[in-house]
C-alpha cells in the first residue's frame, strides 16, 4: 500500500489548509533497487520516539512504522533502477518524493501549506510535477518528528521490496545488505554480473559491465 489512511478520523480532522508534511528517501547509495520517498502528516498525538530511521533499531522501527501507518496520512513514491539510470539518482530521488507528495494529498483530499524536506536541497524547481513549497532541514529526519516518520516508511517499504527482490535474485544476498555495496553483493557482482534491478550508471556496475565486455 503506498498511501493511507483514506477517509479516516484523522483526514477528516486535518485535511484543512494548515497541515505540514514531512519528507524523506531510503536508497540513493545502493548499486541494486529502487529509491523510495515517503511524504507523511502527522497525528495528533504523534507517535513517540520518531526520528532518523537508520539510528533505530530494526524492532523499533518495525513497531514505529505500524503506528504511524495506522494513525497518520501518508504517500509513498518508488522509482526503479531503470529510470534511475535514465534521469540520474538525484532526479529520481526528486521525482519519488513528488509521486509521495502526490499520494498524500489524495489522502488528506488537500494540498500541505508546505512540506519540509531532509537535507539541503528540495524537489521545487528541480522536478515538474512538484507544485508545493517546501524548505530544507539538515539533519531533518532527527529534529523534525513529521520527517523521521516519513524515514522510518521509506526505509521499511524499501527494504521489503528489496526482501522480494532477494526471492527472483538470490545470489547477491539483498536480503541482508538491500543492495548495498557490501563485500559480499561486490563479490556475487563479480561472478554472476548484474541483475535487472541494478543501477547500471553507478561506477561499480557500470566498470564491473565494462570489464564483462572485454572478457
Amino acid at each position: 500500500m503506498t498511501s493511507g489512511s483514506p477517509l479516516s478520523g484523522f483526514e477528516r480532522r486535518f485535511a484543512v489548509p494548515g497541515c505540514i508534511a514531512g519528507v524523506d528517501e531510503a536508497g540513493r547509495g545502493p548499486l541494486a533497487g529502487p529509491v523510495v520517498a515517503a511524504a507523511v502528516v502527522l497525528c495528533k498525538p504523534a507517535p513517540e520516539g520518531l526520528g532518523d530511521s537508520k539510528k533505530l533499531t530494526a524492532r523499533r522501527r518495525a513497531v514505529l512504522e505500524q503506528e504511524i501507518r495506522q494513525s497518520c496520512a501518508f504517500g509513498i513514491g518508488v522509482v526503479d533502477a531503470e529510470m534511475i539510470d535514465r534521469i540520474n539518482i538525484f532526479a529520481a530521488t526528486m521525482l519519488a518524493m513528488a509521486q509521495a507528495m502526490e499520494r498524500l494529498c489524495a489522502v488528506l483530499g488537500a494540498d500541505p501549506i508546505e512540506a519540509m524536506i531532509d537535507g539541503n536541497l528540495t524537489p521545487a524547481g528541480r522536478t515538474e510535477s512538484w507544485r508545493w513549497p517546501a524548505r530544507a532541514i539538515v539533519g531533518g529526519d532527527g529534529s523534525e518528528p513529521a520527517i523521521g516518520a516519513a524515514s522510518i516508511l521509506a526505509k521499511e517499504y524499501r527494504d521489503r521490496l528489496m526482501y522480494e527482490a532477494a526471492l527472483a535474485h538470490p545470489h547477491y544476498g539483498w536480503e541482508r545488505n538491500k543492495g548495498y555495496g557490501t563485500r559480499e553483493h561486490s563479490e556475487a557482482l563479480r561472478i554472476h554480473g548484474p541483475s535487472p534491478l541494478h543501477r547500471r550508471s553507478f561506477a561499480p556496475v557500470a566498470q564491473l559491465e565494462m570489464l564483462l565486455q572485454k572478457a
